[in-house]
């Protein structure tokens, strides 16, 4: 791919964007993007439900959302045929390049937007260039968008480095001395810039739904694509790094689990009868003040947020339902179900308070992980020989949460190797605002960077 067609799609992608299991045009566009690229190339393309274990999506939006951004998607024109093999919200896709005998190494990417709406400022970039989300209340505003388009690029670089290799290797069967000298240049150049191109064994890309709400992770590494991998890099675009740096492993995932919480008490007339009422939003409010005083944990780092608190109907009325929606976090798995048993405990004690009852329902959920040295140290070494890359650092903390997790922890339990890599990006604003955007240079980076390091891994079978 060109530089002008990088650019190209991932402004189409950016201009409609959809949220996590509803990415109908998005899977598609891919779907169409690697058969036109690639064509016989790939081995196999997984679409949909086959790309994923449908039964372990979290998150999935209720039928009448899924129908409004598959109907969406429709009239953008989409293939028909695929689109038909999403439908009920099996989105994704996974990728598979074969090139003879080796290790099977996998690439993760994400392709989900974000329910929020983007900024329609004049010197906010997509709106100056003309590519600003045409989906009102949806944004690519953490990079998705390149995410996928990099996938797809990686993919064709290495499909490609395989060809001119073919061929390289049929004009040598012909002319066994032909242009040794050159043969021999060629080698200590690609030596120089740390891969020689010569990918050897199979190469899947996940291209992932649903990461915005930790729902699709677990599909992809409970699906049976997973299991044969030997090395698997995830990608992450921008995290506060500046274009041009490289972040060779990324750790510090910390375990998340969402909870909703529905109170039910007892309706009353607040002034006629306050007494035969039991106040559902009272309960409520009682455990959002206390779960902020859960005591936090020698062993690392905690965290709790009720992100979602709603109830009552009217001023005049003691409220009889409420809810929360929280989430906990922890900096290792352990520590998240240490959060989320103190949790419950907070939340059931506020009912009894208020003689209330409590019902809970466990949302999306993602482990801890982390990078293996085998994988960080290629990586460092490839970008460090990169062109346009200027600084590498060989780890860095997360900080948040991270479906990839799932993956990453499987391949690990199989006995394989994986690490999280971050490519810097220029951003104004910070992830998930208004006003996020990419330094489409940094796509490029993160193509280059992959490819060769996923080359290098084929190669030394690790």
């Amino acid at each position: 791919m060109t530089a002008d067609d990088l650019v190209s799609l991932r402004r189409d992608l950016h201009r409609k964007p959809e949220p996590a299991w509803r990415e109908f045009y998005t899977t598609a566009r891919i779907v169409d993007e690697l058969e036109s690229r690639l064509g016989d190339d790939l081995a196999e393309l997984h679409v949909g439900p086959e790309a994923i274990a449908g039964n372990h999506r979290m998150a999935v939006p209720d039928d009448a959302d899924l129908t409004h951004w598959y109907e969406q998607a429709r009239d953008a024109g989409v293939d028909k045929t695929v689109l038909e093999r999403l439908e009920g919200g099996y989105t994704g896709a996974v990728a598979v390049l074969e090139r003879g005998e080796g290790p099977t190494v996998g690439l993760r990417v994400d392709i989900d937007g974000l329910p929020r709406r983007e900024s329609d400022a004049l010197d906010h970039a997509p709106v100056a260039e003309g590519f600003r989300s045409e989906h009102e209340g949806a944004m690519h505003a953490c990079g998705h968008d390149a995410h996928a388009t990099i996938g797809i690029g990686v993919l064709e670089a290495i499909a490609d480095d395989g060809e001119r290799l073919d061929g390289e290797r049929e004009r040598t069967e012909r002319d066994p001395h032909r242009n040794a000298e050159r043969s021999e240049e060629e080698s200590r150049s690609s030596s120089e810039q740390g891969s020689d191109g010569d990918f050897s064994g199979t190469l899947k890309v996940f291209f992932q739904p649903a990461e915005e709400v930790v729902g699709g992770g677990k599909s992809m590494a409970e699906s049976e694509h997973i299991r044969d991998i030997d090395a698997l890099l995830a990608v992450h675009i921008g995290l506060d790094h500046p274009t041009g740096e490289v972040v060779a492993g990324i750790d510090g995932f910390l375990a998340v689990s969402h909870l909703e919480a529905e109170f039910t008490g007892e309706s009353a007339h607040a002034g006629g009868h306050p007494e035969q009422g039991r106040n559902a939003v009272q309960a409520m409010a009682t455990a959002v003040q206390n779960l902020y005083g859960i005591p936090r944990h020698n062993d690392g780092k905690t965290r709790v947020n009720a992100g979602v608190v709603e109830g009552g109907s009217a001023a005049n009325v003691i409220p009889d339902e409420a809810r929360i929606l929280a989430e906990v976090r922890g900096e290792t798995t352990e520590l998240m179900e240490y959060m989320k048993g103190r949790t419950r405990q907070v939340v059931r004690s506020a009912a009894e308070m208020h003689d209330c009852e409590v019902s809970f329902e466990t949302g999306a959920e993602a482990p801890s992980a982390t990078s293996d040295e085998e994988l960080v140290s290629i990586v460092a070494d490839i970008a460090g020989e990169t062109p346009g890359v200027d600084r590498v650092l060989e780890r860095d903390e997360l900080g948040g949460s991270e479906d990839a997790t799932f993956l990453m922890r499987a391949v690990q339990e199989n006995g394989g190797h994986a690490c999280y890599v971050g490519v810097g990006t220029d951003h104004p604003g910070g992830h998930h605002t208004a006003t996020f955007d990419v330094d489409e240079d940094s796509i490029q980076h993160g193509i280059d960077v992959l490819a060769g390091s996923l080359e290098e891994i084929s190669r030394q079978q690790v």
